[in-house]
């Protein structure tokens, strides 16, 4: 079997295509770039030979329902969405209203388990961030949900007046005592580092602290920016969502017409 596997967030769309060897051939665009230039241009980027379509979707129903059109004339395929459920691919989903977990981060716990198998910690790095627990039995435990760096730092310059708009640095930049910034451009982007990987570095923290020698797995888009800011060493999964998505796939595939 040959999957295309699509990662639809809020600022942009992420894809690859999955099988028994593997995730390859993976890409993405951004968001913006779609309401530019119209769906074609992410087709055009696009396998048409696969054998099924999987996405994880956050980016809202009506927009699911133009990717579908246009994504599934371009494959020839239906496109399935997947869903936050209750339990799958060995893993208990640890909200009341299990359909209210974010299906990307429900996802990226399932790709994490299938490779790992144990506790871990889940961090999704992206415009937001969300940390999730799995414990040994592969039960979630919960999470949290905290604005991006680049959400933070924007939030700070659109709300005050003596705070100017910053851009995102290299992590290396913002270490040992640079952390402690001479300007304010530069100390919003120390802040707003020290905000997502105080939070991660708390949460592993007390997870391990709980008797579980639990693994810290990265993605998202900005995940490469706090790896050298951290003191626990990372797992960096940059494909995890895409990885889940196979997993679904492969233990519940299309049926054959």
């Amino acid at each position: 079997m040959k999957a295309l596997l699509l990662d639809v967030g809020n600022t942009r769309i992420k894809w690859g295509v999955g099988d028994e060897t593997g995730i390859h051939r993976t890409g993405h665009i951004a968001q913006e770039t779609l309401k530019e230039q119209g769906l074609g241009v992410l087709t055009s980027r696009l396998p048409h030979d696969v054998d099924a379509v999987i996405a994880s979707n956050v980016a809202g129903p009506t927009f699911a329902t133009r990717l579908a059109g246009v994504v599934g004339m371009h494959c020839g395929r239906d496109v399935r969405f997947a869903a936050s459920t209750r339990t799958a691919c060995g893993i208990t989903n640890g909200y009341r209203q299990p359909r209210r977990l974010g299906v990307d981060r429900w996802v990226a716990l399932i790709g994490a388990w299938a490779e790992l198998e144990r506790a871990c910690l889940v961090v999704d790095v992206g415009t937001a961030v969300t940390i999730d627990a799995l414990d040994d039995e592969g039960l979630h435990l919960g999470g949290q949900i905290l604005p991006g760096i680049a959400l933070m730092a924007s939030s700070l310059a659109e709300d005050t007046a003596q705070i100017p708009p910053t851009k995102p640095v290299k992590t290396e930049a913002l270490t040992g005592e640079n952390l402690f910034a001479k300007n304010t451009r530069t100390a919003v982007q120390s802040g707003a580092l020290g905000a997502v990987t105080g939070a991660v570095e708390r949460a592993i923290r007390t997870l391990r602290s709980s008797a579980y020698d639990a693994e810290l797995v990265l993605t998202g888009g900005d995940a490469s920016r706090i790896l050298g800011a951290l003191d626990a060493e990372p797992l960096h999964r940059p494909n995890l969502v895409l990885q889940g998505l196979w997993r679904l796939l492969e233990t519940d595939p299309p049926r054959t017409p």
